[in-house]
Formats: structure tokens, C-alpha cells, sequence
């Protein structure tokens, strides 16, 4: 049996709602998320972050591959998995925020792996947190080197509407049909695999209206996110890191311009390296977890 196999929702968190084994509800970035933790607590620390839409459990085969060696930190961001619903809009700020609070937390500078869109998170961490990161991990990173969103801004407005929307969801019970199948239908599209969880605990998650009204959010702040994250690039330089960057061509359409996107984010980093996947799909920790777990023995292997 894995361990994601195993993996279960079965007690209270401090504010009422269930939580993982492992897991706890923690105060971050004025934020109330979700953090499960495994490995030896003297081991250098991993913060995962997930993807868009994403649940802790999504690193369940690459936790596998490292919990032995490495203090693994897997969280929810607002809203998302077990975490309450956010108290504010979705924005790079905010999720940096999240972040830092979390790498403090550990005692030390952490290796923060980053699925998709999480990438910009972890990026703008190191810029904004240079002695809070250790090394950056970069599973199959979003990647926009062009974008303009001036005037358009508008999470913040469509914030408090969404978070009604979740509640209304969930009071009618309909987000328990629309979240898992919203999943399932998602995860078709990315990844070959199964979910790493058993059915029950996939229910559990997104049949949250909270998580549907955040998903939603984070979609709609996905660009501003990305301009926010291209004018910081222009203020604050990246620490020379160990940086690996991940490229899953496998449903990336056009593959030459996605890894050369990636190629460049790589170069940010003097210990910047990019490594493609030709035949992974997005879904990296599903299809290929030993990929990302080489890396971040790569990259610790170049940290000290």
C-alpha cells in the first residue's frame, strides 16, 4: 500500500473543519491554511505548493519518494483543499505572504517546490524573501513573459461574490456534484494517472463550495499575478539559488516555445538548470515523481 493509498480526512482542525493526518490549521500571510507535514523535523524543509485549483494531496507520489530524507511541508492555499475560505482576494501579494509565513515557520531557508501557476508564488518569494529561500523547485511553471492587465484588475471586486457563491453552493449541496466532477474532468486533460487518494477523500475536498469559489478566484487573478510578477522582475533581482525548472511536453502544444520560456526562467539563476519531460503532461507529480524528487536532490546537492 503507498502512502497516498492511506491518506485519509479523519479529525478536527482548530477552527472546527476536518483536517489530514499529520495536518493542522496555521495562521500565514492573515491567512488560515491547511498544513500537512511529514519526514524528520531536523531534515531540510520542502514547502509544496500546488497548481491551480490543487489540494495537498496532488504530492502525495513525490512525498513518497522524499519523506525519508527530507522535512516535507504540503499546504492549502486559501480556500483551497481543507484551508477556510480566504479572508482576501487572490494576488501575488497575498500568496506570498503566505509563503514567507510558512518558511518562517520552519525554522530556516526552504526549498519551495511549485506546481503551474504556483511558480509565480515561489519566484516572487525569492525575490521579495531572498534569505527565506534556499532553492527553487519549478514543476511544469506557468510562463508569461508578456502581459497587460492595466485598468482590468478585477479579483478584488469579484472577491466577496465568490465566496458568497461557495457558501451558496455548499448550502444547496451542489458543489458536492460539481467539485469532483469538475475535478475528474480537469485531471483527464493533465495527467495519465489515477487521483493518489481514495475517492472518499477527493469528495472531501471538492465538494467544498469554499474550494469552488477559489478556484474561480485564482483563475481570474491569474494574469493579474503574472503582470504583478513581471514588474517585480524589474525591481528586485533573483538570488543566485540553485533553480530547476521542469518542462512537461506532453500536451504542451507548441513545445519549442513553452521549454524555451523555460529556458529562460532557468537563466534567472546563474545555478539555474531546465530539464524536459517529452513525454509528461502537466500533471508532473502524477505521472512523474521521480523527476521532481531528482531534482530536488539536484538542487540540495548544489545548495550548500
Amino acid at each position: 500500500m503507498t502512502r497516498g493509498e492511506r491518506t485519509t480526512v479523519e479529525r478536527d482542525g482548530a477552527d472546527g473543519g476536518p483536517v489530514a493526518p499529520g495536518g493542522r490549521i496555521a495562521a500565514a500571510g492573515g491567512e488560515r491554511v491547511h498544513v500537512v507535514e511529514s519526514g524528520p523535523p531536523d531534515a531540510p524543509a520542502l514547502l509544496l505548493s500546488t497548481g491551480l485549483g490543487g489540494a495537498w494531496f496532488d504530492w502525495e507520489p513525490v512525498i513518497g519518494l522524499l519523506h525519508d530524507r527530507y522535512r516535507v511541508i504540503a499546504f492549502d492555499r486559501p480556500g483551497l483543499g481543507l484551508s477556510p475560505a480566504a479572508r482576501r482576494p487572490a494576488s501575488l501579494r497575498r500568496d506570498v505572504g503566505v509563503l514567507a509565513d510558512l518558511a518562517r515557520a520552519s525554522g530556516g531557508p526552504v526549498t519551495v517546490v511549485a506546481h503551474s501557476m504556483a511558480g509565480f508564488h515561489a519566484e516572487a518569494l525569492a525575490r521579495l524573501h531572498p534569505d527565506a529561500v534556499r532553492a527553487l523547485v519549478l514543476v511544469d511553471p506557468s510562463c508569461e513573459e508578456r502581459v497587460n492587465c492595466a485598468g482590468l484588475r478585477i479579483s478584488a471586486a469579484v472577491h466577496p461574490v465568490l465566496r458568497a457563491t461557495g457558501a451558496g453552493l455548499e448550502a444547496t449541496r451542489l458543489s458536492r456534484v460539481i467539485g469532483p466532477f469538475g475535478r475528474r474532468i480537469t485531471l483527464k486533460q493533465v495527467t495519465e494517472r489515477a487521483e493518489p487518494v481514495p475517492p472518499e477523500v477527493v469528495r472531501s475536498v471538492y465538494g467544498r463550495g469554499a474550494v469552488l469559489g477559489a478556484v474561480i478566484a485564482e483563475d481570474v487573478a491569474y494574469r493579474e499575478a503574472a503582470a504583478d510578477l513581471l514588474a517585480l522582475r524589474e525591481r528586485r533581482p533573483l538570488p543566485a539559488i540553485p533553480l530547476e525548472v521542469l518542462t512537461a511536453l506532453g500536451d504542451a502544444g507548441d513545445g519549442l516555445e513553452w521549454a524555451g520560456c523555460h529556458r529562460r526562467l532557468a537563466g534567472m539563476s546563474p545555478r539555474g538548470h531546465q530539464v524536459d519531460l517529452p513525454d509528461c503532461p502537466h500533471m508532473v507529480q502524477f505521472d512523474r515523481p521521480d523527476a521532481v524528487a531528482d531534482a530536488v536532490d539536484r538542487v540540495h546537492g548544489g545548495a550548500s
